[in-house]
C-alpha cells in the first residue's frame, strides 16, 4: 500500500454498504480517517454494522439523512447509487467531491493498473489479459467489476504487481485523478442510459478511463466502433487499435488466418477455442493490453489455445448426449444475445427469458436464421413467443431455467447447439444472472447423471 495520509483524521462517508462500501470503510479506518457509513437499508438488513461499528465505525442506516453533509469532506459512493440520489446530488451542490472507491483504490496502490472498460466482453478480456499476465515480470492481480474489490487487492498489491481491473461506466463516474497504465475501451452501445440520461453522458462516462494518461500510457481501443475511435482521438496518450477487419500496424489484427500484434504473429485462428466474433475482439484487445503490460508471447499463445470461457459467459458446458451446450446467462440485453448468435453455424436451441423491461425483441430477429426451437420463460416469454411464431421458430413455453433445460434436450437433436441467452435480466425469477446460470449448469449436469 502505497502511504496515503491526506485523509487521516478527514471526515470521510461511505455511502452504500455493498462489498465495495464494506472495503472502502475498512481500508479509510485503518489509513486514520473518521469514517461514517450510510446505508439505505434498514439496520437489520445489513450483517456488517456490527463488525463496522466494533471497529470504531459510525453506521448509520435506514435512509440517507442531509446532515451527514455538513461534517463531510468527502464521499465514497457505492457505483450503483445514481446520482439523481437526494444525498450525492446535494453533496455536488455544495462541491463535496464524490468519489467510487475504485479511486480510493488508485491512490493505494503500489502496481500499476490495466483498466478495461466497454458496453460488452469486459469480464471476458478481463480475464484473458489476467491469465495472459501470469509468469509475466509482474504478477497479475484481478480487481474490479468482475467481483474481487479493488481497494482490497490494492491494499495488498506491491511494485511487483499489476492490477487488472475491470471497470463498469458507474464506476467511471466517480473519479477523479485516476490514471491506469494501460487502458482498454472495447465497444459502445446503447446501455445503462436509465442511469446515466443520456447516451452522450454514458459516453462520457467510459471516456473518463483515460482522462488523465499521458504519451507514456497507452489506450487500447476499436479501430472497428466508430464512436470509439472518435472518440479517443482527443486523448492525451500513446493510441493502440484492434481491428478484426483491417490491418492495424501499431496495435492488434487479423491477418492470413492469425492473430498479429504489431509485426508479430501471435496465434492461427483456427488454433483459438473461443468462440464467437465478439470474442475475437475481446481476444485481440487483451492480446494487445497483455503485451503492452508485459506478458510473454508463448503465455499469450497457451491461453488463446486453451480458455473456453468465463462462468456464464458463453461459457462451454460440454457435449451432453450428443448437443454442445453453452451457459450464456450473461446476456441481459438483445445485444449480448446477438452476438452469441452470431457464433454459431448449427442448428440451435435457444433458452430465452427474464424480466419484462417494456422493450420489445424485434431487433433480435436478424440473428435467429440458426435457430430450430426456442424455448421461453419469465416475464417476457409470450413476447419471445410472439417473435418466434412470426419467424416460423418453434416455441415451447417454460416454467423456468430449470424447465427450459428438460425441455432442449426433448426438442433438440445431436449435433444441434443448446444455448441459454436470455437477452433479458434474470430478476423476474433470479436474484443475478449468477443464480439464473447456476440453475442452468445444475440442471444440465443433471442431464448428464442421466446419460450415464
Amino acid at each position: 500500500m502505497k502511504p496515503f495520509s491526506s485523509l487521516t483524521n478527514k471526515p470521510v462517508l461511505v455511502v452504500g454498504l455493498a462489498k465495495s462500501g464494506m472495503a472502502a470503510a475498512l481500508a479509510l479506518h485503518k489509513l486514520g480517517a473518521i469514517v461514517t457509513v450510510n446505508d439505505g437499508k434498514p439496520r437489520e438488513e445489513s450483517k456488517e454494522v456490527e463488525s463496522l461499528e466494533e471497529k470504531g465505525i459510525t453506521v448509520v442506516s435506514g435512509g440517507h439523512p442531509l446532515h451527514l453533509l455538513d461534517e463531510t469532506s468527502l464521499i465514497i459512493k457505492n457505483p450503483g447509487i445514481p446520482y439523481s440520489n437526494l444525498l450525492i446530488s446535494e453533496a455536488v451542490q455544495r462541491d463535496i467531491p464524490v468519489w467510487t472507491e475504485v479511486e480510493l483504490a488508485y491512490h493505494l496502490s503500489e502496481a500499476e493498473i490495466v483498466a478495461i472498460t466497454g458496453s460488452n466482453g469486459k469480464t471476458t478480456t478481463t480475464t484473458l489479459v489476467h491469465a495472459m499476465l501470469m509468469d509475466s515480470e509482474k504478477t497479475p492481480l484481478i480487481a474490479g467489476n468482475i467481483g474481487t474489490v479493488a481497494t482490497g487487492v490494492a491494499l495488498e498489491a506491491t511494485a511487483d504487481d499489476i492490477i487488472v481491473l475491470e471497470l463498469s461506466s458507474f464506476q467511471l463516474m466517480g473519479i477523479d485523478q485516476f490514471k491506469p497504465k494501460v487502458a482498454v475501451w472495447l465497444n459502445l452501445f446503447d446501455a445503462h442510459l436509465d442511469y446515466h440520461g443520456t447516451k452522450e453522458l454514458y459516453i462520457e462516462a467510459k471516456a473518463k478511463v483515460y482522462q488523465n494518461m499521458t504519451e507514456s500510457d497507452y489506450l487500447v481501443y476499436s479501430a472497428d466502433d466508430a464512436i470509439v475511435s472518435s472518440y479517443v482521438q482527443n486523448a492525451s496518450t500513446t493510441l493502440v487499435p484492434f481491428s478484426t477487419t483491417s490491418t492495424q500496424p501499431t496495435g492488434a489484427y487479423v491477418k492470413d488466418g492469425a492473430i498479429y500484434f504489431k509485426e508479430e504473429m501471435i496465434c492461427a485462428l483456427n488454433e483459438i477455442v473461443l468462440p464467437g466474433a465478439h470474442n475475437l475482439e475481446n481476444m485481440l484487445a487483451a492480446v494487445a493490453a497483455a503485451k503492452l503490460a508485459g506478458a510473454k508471447t508463448t503465455q499469450i499463445q497457451n491461453v488463446l489455445t486453451t480458455f473456453t470461457g468465463v462462468k456464464h459467459r458463453l461459457q462451454y458446458v460440454g457435449n451432453v448426449q450428443g448437443r454442445k451446450v453453452y451457459n450464456d446467462s450473461k446476456a441481459t440485453n438483445v445485444l449480448a444475445t446477438q452476438a452469441a448468435l452470431t457464433s454459431f453455424s448449427k442448428p440451435v436451441v435457444l433458452l430465452a427469458g427474464g424480466l419484462d423491461r417494456g422493450n420489445d425483441f424485434d431487433d433480435l430477429a436478424p440473428s435467429l436464421s440458426h435457430v430450430k426451437t426456442m424455448i421461453v420463460f419469465g416475464e417476457t416469454k409470450d413476447k419471445l413467443a410472439s417473435l418466434a411464431t412470426r419467424l416460423g421458430i418453434d416455441v415451447v413455453q417454460a416454467v423456468d431455467v430449470r424447465d427450459a433445460v428438460r425441455e432442449a434436450f426433448i426438442h433438440s437433436a445431436k449435433e444441434d447447439v443448446i444455448l441459454l441467452s436470455p437477452a433479458c435480466a434474470s430478476w423476474d425469477q433470479y436474484a443475478t444472472f449468477e443464480e439464473r446460470g447456476d440453475a442452468f449448469l445444475a440442471a444440465v449436469s443433471q442431464v448428464k447423471e442421466l446419460q450415464g
